[in-house]
């Protein structure tokens, strides 16, 4: 039998007290009115999953456009959660570790996964470099890939972690290979109600590492006559959702990343994907950075490297893993990047900045 959005589970704990619907709506206003900025943001977010209206709000992060509101359907939450806790064995009583905020898709998933499937979560502040208690044993943490990078070598404690919300770095990959947490990158978006695939970063079997996205139980995946991803979740959404990322696929079930459609560069004729040159540089370049392209005469499109620097002297030598169409023409440097609220690049407001 499939959970109702309406019940909370007799096992779910949150900072180790039981609580049933009433308790928890109680809590919720305490934090509202009392709580830390973080609680705050969970106590308005649990007061919308239990009032009586079978959808909740959310907001989009914005990373790719302007910052929108959707309604999504309380039920769709549940199912997305039991997707998750089939895909990764979580049980009722499994202990979890919330470290994100609340009023973005991934933060609000995780308490509904703790509250429907029965398990004790302990909330902290969510921040780069959560204050977490390295004692503690969990069974499941979702992270950016930022506390990712500053925790990789404190995972001990944690038996599988979850990574989104923006590409996970060759440096950051390298660090978590000889860790005994399984870690996995996730592909979704607030539109699909969190994660949709899966992709293990760690720990393979000779068989295992490859580029591929695995989608969770009852999602199959197509292209468009793009070559962008299409997503048939009949558990989560009414009809397909028609993506702008460009994929390889691999079967209805599994998929590569190659970028975002909005981002194709057409340079003299070539078609080059920005997010696949990124990983090769991801390595190789300190701070951040980002590929985009500018007008040219002769090319019609010519690929430059935005960095958040101070000087833009980089060695050669850097760009000597690229293929030849794929070494930017040209390299700048600004102070500071502009963010969204979710902590990702913008890169039409940060390009904004530019004087070309």
């Amino acid at each position: 039998m499939i959970p109702d959005y309406t019940k909370v589970h007799v096992k779910f704990k949150l900072d180790n007290v039981s609580y049933n619907h009433e308790d928890l709506m109680e809590v919720a206003y305490s934090f509202v009115k009392e709580g830390f900025p973080y609680q705050q943001e969970l106590g308005n977010f649990l007061l919308d999953w239990l009032d009586d209206k079978d959808y909740i709000m959310v907001k989009t992060s914005g990373s790719t456009g302007k910052p929108k509101l959707l309604e999504i359907k309380k039920q769709a939450m549940v199912n997305s959660a039991i997707a998750t806790g089939d895909f990764f064995d979580i049980k009722p009583g499994s202990k979890v570790l919330h470290c994100l905020p609340s009023n973005f898709i991934a933060g609000k998933m995780m308490m509904v996964r703790a509250i429907v499937l029965g398990l004790e979560v302990d909330m902290i502040e969510p921040s780069s470099l959560p204050l977490i208690d390295y004692e503690k044993d969990y069974d499941f943490c979702a992270f950016t890939p930022m506390q990712l990078k500053n925790f990789a070598k404190y995972l001990k404690s944690i038996k599988t972690v979850i990574v989104g919300g923006g590409q996970v770095s060759s440096p950051i990959k390298a660090s978590i290979q000889d860790i005994k947490p399984n870690v996995y990158e996730t592909y979704g978006m607030t539109e699909t109600v969190s994660h949709v695939a899966i992709k293990k970063l760690n720990n393979f079997e000779d068989s295992e590492a490859n580029t591929h996205f695995t989608t969770l139980p009852d999602i199959k995946v197509s292209q468009d006559d793009r070559g962008c991803l299409v997503i048939d979740a009949p558990l989560l959404f009414d009809e397909k959702i028609i993506t702008n990322d460009i994929v390889e696929i691999y079967s209805d079930t599994s998929f590569e990343w190659l970028g975002r459609y909005d981002n194709v560069i057409n340079s003299g004729g070539i078609k080059l994907f920005p997010e696949s040159i990124e990983k090769k540089l991801q390595s190789k370049i300190k701070g951040e950075f980002f590929i985009t392209a500018r007008p040219d005469d002769t090319l019609g499109e010519k690929l430059v490297l935005i960095l958040e620097n101070d000087t833009n002297d980089l060695e050669a030598s850097i760009f000597d893993g690229l293929d030849k169409f794929e070494k930017p023409k040209e390299v700048i440097a600004i102070s500071k990047f502009i963010e969204t609220n979710s902590g990702k690049i913008h890169r039409k407001k940060t390009l904004e900045q530019i004087q070309f």
